[in-house]
């Protein structure tokens, strides 16, 4: 597919939107959408019942621009509201919770020693978008879903093409897509005549017991959570390191603690974005005040979680003077309200890990090439470095 390779900066340098009370403002389509810019406005419409993500695909929906992959979907989970949604995540819920995750940690840490090792033997200069910020997440969600033996270049190609954007062809999208859902579907009958522990079959276990979920939306479901289980953790660990070794050398020391390590990675999750996107949208399925303004039904409205993250009002800290410093209130990163992400848990245990374990291996370590020279890999949601070159 076609990748993005125009000079771009750091995804820790955007400058968020100007604060204020909602505003009325447009989609790159022309079509009228509210944006919330306030920690406490974005929160509200995340959380409140009047504002959903099912009516931005109704029959009267005003139209949204271009979505040829999958996020654009009606019958995918993060499209769907009400029962039905709280069908789907209830499928998958036990395997996220924080004691489910603990109990990765032993396995967990053992993979990121064994990639940390592997690139102090290759010695400098290494690549740790090869090395370690694209197989670790592969690696785990490859073990929780139960697909090692799948080949790791596939799983990307197909995550490449479900969240492709607008300069990958769309018959090629499609094609791509085709062969991923088929993979799934062959996936769920197998762990339905054997299932294991994975989440695979959990899911389709769970599912043939409840009743009244399609075929379809278990197979979309699956193909969600491959890709973009491991998709933003990619561009969670590429970007947070851009950031620490570029321009916090004086800190990267610090994180082999591992109280630190966590402070911080809690920090970068919530303050850098994972890409350049408006947003996530909405849709009012009736009228609600937000921030003192009347917004009304049908309307559109971006939640503009990147803008939230640095709140003045709410965030008197930011990366440069509070990367060890607590958050002074919920982060955004994962969403909230009824599609909170079910992996934030095992998001943050991942980015703690891979960051402590690091520093703590190569306390000298620092970017062998300027962050200008950084190639960036671009897709609809997400954006992290092509490769990111070290030496210690």
């Amino acid at each position: 597919m076609t990748v993005e390779e125009r000079p771009l900066t750091p995804l820790h340098c955007l400058r968020p939107a100007e604060f204020g009370p909602p505003r009325l403002t447009a989609l790159p389509n022309g079509t009228p959408a509210w944006l919330m810019t306030r920690y406490h406005d974005v929160r509200s419409v995340l959380t409140d019942p009047r504002f959903g993500r099912a009516t931005l695909f109704g029959p009267d929906a005003p139209p949204l621009g271009p979505a040829s992959n999958l996020e654009g979907d009606p019958g995918f989970i993060t499209n769907i509201d009400g029962p039905e949604h709280r069908q789907l995540r209830s499928l998958m819920q036990q395997a996220f919770t924080p004691r489910a995750v603990a109990e990765w940690v032993p396995w967990l840490t053992s993979v990121v020693e064994r990639l940390v090792e592997n690139v102090v033997n290759h010695g400098p200069p290494a690549d740790l978008v090869a090395s370690l910020t694209m197989p670790l997440p592969v690696e785990v969600i490859s073990r929780l879903m139960g697909v090692e033996d799948v080949d790791r270049h596939r799983l990307r190609h197909w995550t490449d093409h479900l969240f492709a954007d607008r300069s990958c062809p769309v018959d090629e999208i499609r094609a791509v897509l085709a062969e991923f859902t088929s993979f799934a579907a062959s996936l769920l009958d197998e762990r339905r005549r054997r299932p294991g522990a994975d989440l695979v079959s959990r899911v389709v276990v769970a599912a043939d017991r409840e009743g009244g979920i399609s075929e379809e939306r278990l197979i979309k479901l699956v193909c969600g959570l491959i890709a973009g289980g491991h998709e933003t953790t990619v561009a969670t660990l590429g970007n947070s390191l851009v950031y620490l070794l570029g321009e916090r050398p004086d800190a990267w020391p610090r994180l082999t603690t591992e109280d630190a390590a966590q402070t911080a990675a809690d920090r970068l999750l919530h303050t850098i974005p994972l890409g350049e996107g408006l947003g996530a949208l909405r849709r009012s399925v009736r009228e609600a005040v937000v921030g003192g303004v009347a917004i009304p039904a049908g309307a559109v409205v971006i939640v503009d979680r990147t803008s939230a993250a640095r709140d003045p009002e709410v965030f008197t800290t930011g990366l440069s003077d509070g990367l060890f410093e607590p958050l002074e209130a919920a982060t955004l990163a994962f969403g909230a309200g009824p599609h909170y992400c079910l992996g934030s848990w095992l998001a943050r245990l991942e980015l703690r890990l891979a960051l402590h374990r690091l520093a703590t291996r190569l306390p000298g370590l620092r970017l062998a090439e300027p962050v200008e020279a950084i190639e960036w890999r671009c897709v609809f949601s997400t954006r992290s470095p092509r490769r990111l070159t070290v030496t210690w």
